[in-house]
């Protein structure tokens, strides 16, 4: 009896369902990143009250706590998830396996891209229900294209965190990186708030440059230079790519 070889398009849909499901069966990974950006929007954008003078405080903080948002999931599914798999055994398992090696990483970035479709979801429900923001449904599309593609940096940054530690290990580091970052970029507060050199220093982080074109997309930073902030999350993405596939080729 002969058996038919699955097809590449079964092959690679069912190890995202999988690796979707393995995360929703992760209430630590889940219920965080689904509902942290939302929180901070409500708390920050609606409850505080304020005014931020030519800015028009919602609509910018939808802005940058999408970014915040969409960095999560990256982050955490490629860097704990693949130090995890590393340290249970699964990544030698799936190495051997008939599998495309390519199914694996594209099933990360899958669930990455559901999990931050998701999150901008929440937050433009909270941002236009309570918070009073107007966006007509091109700009909103826009800006979820330019969130969701600029993820890519930091899969490759949790990527290159799960091939440097291990296990409970990764949590911490990535923590370690994902807070700070999204704080000196200007994403839970805004940059101009912050003293002129930590301003001036911002540009090094591709959280910055991804909340730039965000905050560009709903109209509350004029000239934007997309190409610029688009070209260094792209080069960001191929050196740590780089980097973290010198990495794997050593495990």
């Amino acid at each position: 009896m002969s058996f038919a070889a699955p097809s590449p398009w079964r092959i690679h849909s069912l190890e995202a369902w999988y690796e979707l499901l393995r995360v929703l069966r992760t209430p630590a990974f889940a219920i965080p990143s689904l509902a942290f950006p939302v929180v901070f929007y409500l708390l920050f954008a609606v409850l505080l009250p304020g005014k931020w003078g030519e800015y028009q405080k919602s609509a910018y903080l939808l802005a940058t706590y999408g970014a915040f948002g969409v960095i999560g999931p990256a982050l955490f599914g490629f860097g704990v998830g693949l130090a995890i798999e590393r340290e249970r055994g699964w990544l030698e398992l799936k190495r051997v396996s008939p599998m495309p090696a390519l199914a694996y990483f594209l099933a990360k970035i899958a669930m990455s891209l559901v999990f931050g479709f998701a999150v901008l979801c929440l937050l433009s429900v909270a941002a236009i229900g309570f918070g009073g923001v107007r966006i007509a449904p091109a700009d909103w599309l826009l800006l979820v294209a330019v969130l969701l593609l600029g993820t890519a940096p930091f899969c490759a940054l949790g990527l290159l965190i799960g091939t440097l530690v291990k296990g409970q290990a990764a949590v911490a580091i990535v923590n370690l990186v994902y807070l700070p970052m999204s704080v000196l970029s200007g994403l839970w507060m805004p940059i101009f708030v912050f003293p002129p050199l930590l301003q001036k220093l911002a540009v090094a982080w591709p959280s910055w440059h991804l909340g730039q074109m965000a905050l560009g997309v709903v109209g509350q930073v004029p000239g934007v230079d997309y190409a610029l902030h688009a070209l260094v999350l792209a080069g960001t993405t191929i050196v740590l790519l780089a980097l973290a596939t010198w990495r794997l080729r050593r495990l």
